[in-house]
């Protein structure tokens, strides 16, 4: 059985293992040591680089390294804005819930003060008849949780 090797396990770990390594047709990448291929951010800044330091086009710099026009592009804006964490990946979606306001919040903060069971689902239909917020039971779940962390 393959046991992958401790670096591919912390790029995916990271989520930076590139999932098409064998797509990098870069000579310097094929040869080994330094440059790897499974490493995502190294073969993204490799790509720029020879785009923007050896004058290849960025279509042609692109294909070389297994990646597509749209991702050089996206790329390279991430690198113009935050240097090489730009090439990190960020999380994806919102990072909070964005229907959760304060009066909301003062519902859930009123339910969980009176003692007794959250009722979730009960909370999403009186949110829903005061406010007119549509919720789902685990959001409220999530915020009586942030309320007790507090």
């Amino acid at each position: 059985m393959f046991k992958p090797d401790a670096k591919t396990q912390r790029l995916r770990e990271h989520k930076v293992l590139n999932p098409r390594p064998h797509a990098v047709r870069a000579p310097w990448f094929r040869a080994g040591g330094f440059f790897d291929p499974n490493d995502l951010v190294q073969v993204k800044y490799e790509m720029l680089r020879h785009a923007h330091e050896d004058g290849v086009t960025k279509a042609e710099a692109a294909a070389l390294f297994g990646l597509s026009r749209p991702t050089y592009y996206q790329a390279e804006a991430a690198f113009e804005r935050e240097g090489i964490t730009g090439l990190l990946p960020h999380p994806r979606g919102p990072k909070t819930p964005h229907k959760v306001n304060a009066d909301v919040m003062s519902i859930i903060e009123q339910r969980q003060s009176e003692g007794g069971p959250l009722q979730a689902r009960a909370l999403v239909s009186l949110v829903q008849s005061q406010l007119g917020i549509s919720l789902h039971p685990r959001t409220i779940e999530r915020c009586a949780a942030r309320i007790k962390k507090r």
